[in-house]
């Protein structure tokens, strides 16, 4: 990769871009199983603790709209610290929580810092990897995201074991956010030399404008993680109606595969208090089926790339509808722990084959001439869906049964899988279908 480009540091992006993506990711992975169980255990029923589960992605859903003009004003890096600061602010907020609603209150500033952090960490490495290994250096960066989710309940159970409360699984985030601002202190920034916050002053020049300012009159624009977020931020409503047709036919088939990945990880959590399993065992079963998951990110990605899109999208939602209608049916059965981990570690290998489908299906549709504003409307898309999921699942899970609300999310995978079956062919030429 050097060899490329001479006066890249590859040993500087990893420490300053990877480590504190793994660092904020395996906190995050610690604390997603636990949050249904902390609620649990303060006293909410099975349908609001559904809900607490639900906010750190509608946070994230909200956060999406500002975060691109946060990461613009202040910087990726200055964004990402103060990202992990308001993290701790919400973890601690969670640990301290007298009841389930002050829990869902820092649960939400979690996801909304989350949003922040993913889009600045995006950014950031925009702006650190040269073009000629940005691509390599993208896809390792989901590979982390990945990592941290397979490590992060493993570590929770531990923890959860040790010290017999729920909460203290909050603690791991916590260290984690913090360890990950001070990486980012610490280290130089390999795209700029600089340690530390890096304000963006105007008043380092008597015409008040600042050095990008004067760069940008002498010359042509460069590609870097700033003006990718700037572009990102840009319209976004506007880019959504702009592109209405693509995005609601397409882009519902996205928003449904977002839907089902983030209901997997409210069902599951929820779906072990009403079988029994106590909180360190329910986070090792989901340890375990995020292993299977991580250990397929790199397969998906030879499966688009040989056999096309749809190869990797169609097992992907058949694969997770049918572990949700599993899920229902094994709900009255004794063996019913035993059906929670198979069906796990088989939603698992279901998400796990479908590893960067909704990346590569915004990166195929994206006009090649400005692809950021597209993108950021496919990623709200996305994000949407997400946020829904376990909202749904909260909802029919207070009308009816947790049993009836995984069927519904069954129905809505069928109903995703026949989106993508008619759409990709319409959209994306042949050769990537």
């Amino acid at each position: 990769m050097t060899s490329e480009n001479p006066a890249f540091d590859l040993r500087s992006v990893l420490l300053s871009g990877f480590l504190p993506a793994a660092l904020f990711a395996i906190g995050e992975g610690a604390i997603i199983p636990i949050i249904p169980i902390a609620a649990s255990s303060l006293g909410a029923g099975l349908a609001f603790a559904g809900f607490v589960a639900a906010l750190i992605l509608v946070g994230e859903l909200i956060g999406d709209v500002p975060s691109g003009v946060v990461v613009a004003r202040i910087g990726e890096r200055n964004a990402m610290i103060g990202a992990a600061v308001v993290s701790v602010v919400g973890l601690l907020v969670c640990t301290v929580a007298p009841n389930a609603w002050v829990l869902a209150l820092g649960v939400f500033l979690v996801g909304v810092s989350t949003a922040v952090f993913a889009l600045a960490r995006h950014a950031y490495m925009t702006t650190a990897i040269p073009l000629a290994v940005r691509a390599r250096a993208l896809s390792s960066l989901g590979g982390v995201f990945r990592f941290g989710y397979f490590v992060g309940p493993f570590i929770a159970a531990g923890v959860v074991h040790l010290t017999g409360t729920t909460q203290s699984a909050f603690w791991i985030h916590i260290a984690c956010c913090l360890a990950a601002a001070v990486v980012l202190l610490v280290l130089r920034d390999p795209a700029t030399g600089a340690r530390g916050f890096r304000r963006p002053s105007r008043a380092s020049r008597p015409d008040g404008r600042d050095a990008a300012d004067v760069r940008r009159t002498v010359e042509p624009p460069t590609d870097t993680g700033a003006q990718f977020v700037q572009q990102e931020a840009h319209g976004l409503f506007r880019t959504i109606r702009a592109n209405r047709a693509v995005l609601l036919r397409l882009g519902s088939g996205a928003g449904l595969i977002g839907a089902l990945r983030a209901g997997r990880q409210v069902i599951l959590p929820l779906w072990a208090v009403s079988v029994g399993l106590d909180d360190a065992t329910a986070a090792l079963v989901i340890g375990i089926a995020g292993a299977v998951d991580f250990a397929l990110f790199y397969t998906s990605g030879q499966i688009m790339d040989r056999w096309g899109r749809l190869a990797s999208a169609l097992p992907c939602m058949l694969g997770l509808s049918v572990s949700y209608f599993l899920l229902a049916w094994s709900g009255h059965l004794d063996a019913r722990v035993g059906w929670f981990v198979g069906i796990a570690i088989g939603m698992s290998l279901a998400n796990g084959v479908g590893s960067g489908i909704l990346m590569t299906l915004g990166a195929d549709l994206a006009p090649r001439g400005a692809p950021a504003p597209f993108l950021g409307a496919w990623r709200f898309t996305g994000d949407f869906g997400q946020a829904a999921a376990p909202l749904v699942i909260s909802g029919v899970t207070a009308v009816a049964s947790i049993a009836v609300a995984s069927g519904v999310m069954g129905v809505l995978g069928l109903v995703g899988a026949g989106i993508l079956l008619r759409y990709v062919p319409r959209y994306l030429p042949r050769r990537l279908r």
